[in-house]
């Protein structure tokens, strides 16, 4: 049985729009040597594309880990932040609760790279707030509340804690997310 957090291939062609708007918004945060570089922007086009309904699944599930390695190779903090929204944009093929994933990158990104200004994480919810469709606000309702299913990204795990947390929640939250999710026990 596939998990509740994979979405059907619409949803995520759907949702995978606007993890690519949040991530392609921190790229330039992202500083690192050519093939990281190349390896990243090329993620992202991939990701894009495969928003406008080009490109098959297969190879998108195949390939998504290509920008996460690449964050290893980054100078900042900020920049390995920056690789991991790619990362998690062109994974939404795979799964798609991987945009919130590349949502909270970004917004962690975007906190590390203005550690001087704590208001720079809600800037940027605001703005990812402000970019979602109707229709891609429909796909990411269906998704279980962050933590309540351990079947994919929003189960227990990295994407709970901290700044990402945060942020998935406080999107679930404006986003009105009731999620098909049976609760762990």
């Amino acid at each position: 049985m596939a998990s509740i957090q994979t979405l059907s291939e619409t949803d995520r062609r759907t949702a995978a729009r606007w993890a690519v708007a949040c991530a392609e918004r921190v790229l330039p945060l992202f500083d690192a040597d050519t093939d990281a570089q190349a390896a990243v922007t090329e993620a992202l086009g991939r990701a894009r594309e495969y928003s406008r309904g080009r490109g098959s699944t297969a190879e998108e599930i195949a390939r998504r880990l290509v920008a996460v390695k690449a964050a290893k190779s980054a100078t900042t903090p900020a920049g390995a932040a920056a690789a991991r929204a790619v990362g998690q944009a062109a994974a939404v093929a795979h799964m798609g609760a991987h945009a919130l994933g590349a949502a909270a990158y970004s917004v962690k990104a975007v906190a590390l790279a203005n550690l001087d200004d704590p208001e720079s994480a809600d800037r940027e919810v605001n703005w990812q707030l402000a970019q979602l469709t109707d229709a891609e606000r429909a796909a990411l309702r269906q998704l279980p509340p962050l933590g309540a299913d351990a079947s994919g990204p929003l189960g227990p795990g990295l994407l709970t804690s901290g700044v990402l947390g945060t942020t998935i929640r406080r999107i679930q939250e404006q986003i009105g997310s009731t999620g098909r999710a049976r609760r762990l026990p």
